[in-house]
């Protein structure tokens, strides 16, 4: 797993780090990770997604945690925890499809052909109404469904992949398929396989593993199998394009602040206006994720002005220094014209 710029990043300015401050996201010490960390939870059948993560919060010892798309308590597989400050950017993992393997039982038996036309008409874009014990308003929108497969069939058993767009009911997708058929369907099993670009080849955590790992961490400072189970952040940004800034426009930015173009080192060649844009340090540490205000072009012949605003921050405030300067009281005087 690597997030350095690749041949399509344009530099603006060349610069070094400060090794005194922050750490490269891939040695960072298991205290810090914990931090802003991102579990691949391998969530089984029973417990609410809310249970699981307090679960997590008791296992771990940490104060905050919370989920990325919500799992039925019977559903089983990937549900993404964030810990710590990692939980600012979990909703970017909501901007990518989720691949469901889904247990289907027809009510009665139908025709080869029938079956493989309504696959066909239930993939792509969908109507979709919630159906009652949902946490959202009950009304009929639209979701897209990328991809709808008949993988295996045993008589009126259907075993099916959705990649479909976030949030969409499955279970509601089946029913409505069962009505379309004129047989009616009922979904008996789900899980789900991918959220974004997780996915479970990169490794699902099973709950009692990560305690047994965290466990030999505490006790005699094993930390492999602990590092193997947590991402980094910036893992769940993995997928966004990206501006790479110095050291001095860190701890601003950790503040609120917008970026401007000065503070840029480094930018993905093929940013647009209007698009989201992870923020790095020089050691390749996630500060926070921003909107793009100027192309790619735009920044790179500016020299001044805001490149970026900022949505959401990531990174601790004061984890770099302050080098950035605010008015003084006459300053600010003189500016709104009150001296």
């Amino acid at each position: 797993m690597s997030y350095e710029p690749s041949k399509s990043h344009v530099a603006l300015a060349e610069e070094q780090t400060d090794p005194q401050f922050g750490c490269p996201y891939d040695q960072r010490p298991i205290e810090v990770l914990l931090d802003y960390g991102l579990i691949p939870l391998d969530k089984t059948p029973g417990p609410t997604s809310h249970e699981v993560v307090a679960w997590v919060k008791r296992v771990l010892g940490v104060k905050k945690a919370g989920h990325s798309g919500t799992l039925d308590p019977m559903v089983t597989g990937l549900l993404p925890v964030g810990i710590g400050e990692a939980t600012k950017a979990l909703s970017i993992l909501l901007m990518g499809p989720k691949e469901y393997y889904a247990v289907a039982r027809l009510h009665a038996s139908v025709s080869e052909e029938s079956l493989r036309r309504v696959l066909e008409e239930f993939t792509g874009e969908i109507y979709q109404r919630p159906p009652q014990r949902s946490s959202v308003k009950r009304v009929t929108r639209t979701r897209f469904i990328y991809s709808l497969e008949l993988v295996e069939q045993q008589g009126n058993l259907l075993l099916l992949r959705v990649l479909c767009q976030a949030g969409t009911y499955v279970r509601k997708l089946v029913y409505d398929m069962g009505e379309v058929l004129g047989t009616g369907a009922t979904m008996v099993d789900l899980r789900r396989s991918k959220v974004c670009h997780l996915e479970e080849k990169d490794g699902f955590v099973r709950l009692h593993d990560l305690a047994d790992a965290y466990h030999s961490w505490r006790s005699n400072g094993e930390e492999k199998r602990l590092r193997q189970m947590i991402f980094p952040v910036e893992k769940v940004v993995e997928g966004l394009k990206s501006v790479v800034v110095r050291d001095s426009a860190v701890n601003a930015l950790c503040h609120g602040a917008q970026l401007a173009v000065p503070g840029i080192l480094t930018l993905s060649s093929d940013i647009r206006r209007g698009e989201l844009v992870a923020v790095y340090t020089l050691k390749r540490e996630l500060v926070s994720v921003a909107e793009a205000e100027m192309t790619t072009e735009e920044i790179a012949e500016a020299g001044k002005g805001i490149a970026l605003l900022t949505k959401r921050v990531i990174m601790k405030a004061d984890t770099y220094p302050r080098l950035w300067k605010t008015k003084t009281a006459a300053e600010a005087g003189k500016v709104e014209g009150h001296t």
